[in-house]
């Protein structure tokens, strides 16, 4: 399939374009509402109606077959359940516009994820959203990452805006985009990179080149400790 452009200038396949169009007319759309309700102070079921149109007309959800309100995780309930194709794969979580998003919410919708082997929680309040993805594994201790955040009301372009949030479209959800971003964020995090720099391969590289610039040749193992000790000590933190 030939690849089209974006009324932004991104060129890719014919959905990811029409996505991105999408979520940036709608961007446009949501702004004066989501002003209005962060002004006013709404409360989190006015927010909940609010996220209710950006999920289905910005994102692409269908409201009967891809949302399940209220979603029932062992005897508590999450705001949202998304599903794609039937299976689901996402937890949302809304508070009301004015308040502000924190750990505390997190952990509130990540537990929901936990006990429902569910690897993505988006939280939001219509104005910000953030997606995190929670790793599970068994007899593993439960880590979670935010791989994005978009504010929809800071000073960025739609089209910027419209970048982060098609990670969250129903398209991209269904092409496992933001599996992608997730994989490429935890790829090149402080500590994925600490460990490549501790590698045999690097450290050994870093030895010759110790050599050929000074014709001194350091002791590997002293070499791995200075490296790891006072040049990624922060990335394995």
């Amino acid at each position: 399939m030939e690849p089209v452009t974006s009324q932004s200038g991104k060129t890719g396949p014919k959905w990811e374009v029409d996505a991105r169009d999408q979520i940036r007319a709608q961007i446009r759309k949501f702004t004066p509402p989501i002003r209005e309700f962060v002004a006013r102070d709404a409360n989190e079921g006015d927010t909940r109606v609010l996220v209710t149109d950006i999920l289905c007309d910005a994102l692409g959800y269908d409201k009967y077959e891809d949302l399940t309100t209220e979603y029932a995780v062992r005897g508590e309930f999450a705001d949202y359940g998304i599903r794609i194709d039937k299976q689901l794969v996402a937890f949302v979580e809304v508070k009301r516009a004015a308040q502000q998003l924190g750990i505390r919410h997190l952990h509130q919708v990540e537990a929901y994820a936990m006990k429902d082997g569910v690897e993505w929680v988006i939280l939001t309040n219509a104005r910000v959203w953030a997606a995190y993805h929670v790793e599970t594994a068994t007899g593993v201790a439960v880590v979670t990452h935010r791989v994005l955040e978009v504010d929809l009301l800071d000073d960025s372009t739609a089209a910027t805006k419209a970048d982060g949030l098609f990670f969250l479209h129903k398209s991209a959800m269904k092409h496992k985009r933001i599996d992608e971003l997730w994989r490429q964020k935890a790829a090149t995090s402080p500590a994925a990179l600490a460990q490549v720099l501790l590698s045999d391969a690097v450290v050994d590289a870093a030895r010759l080149e110790v050599r050929r610039r000074s014709g001194y040749n350091p002791d590997v193992a002293a070499l791995e400790k200075t490296i790891r000790t006072e040049v990624v000590r922060e990335g394995l933190a």
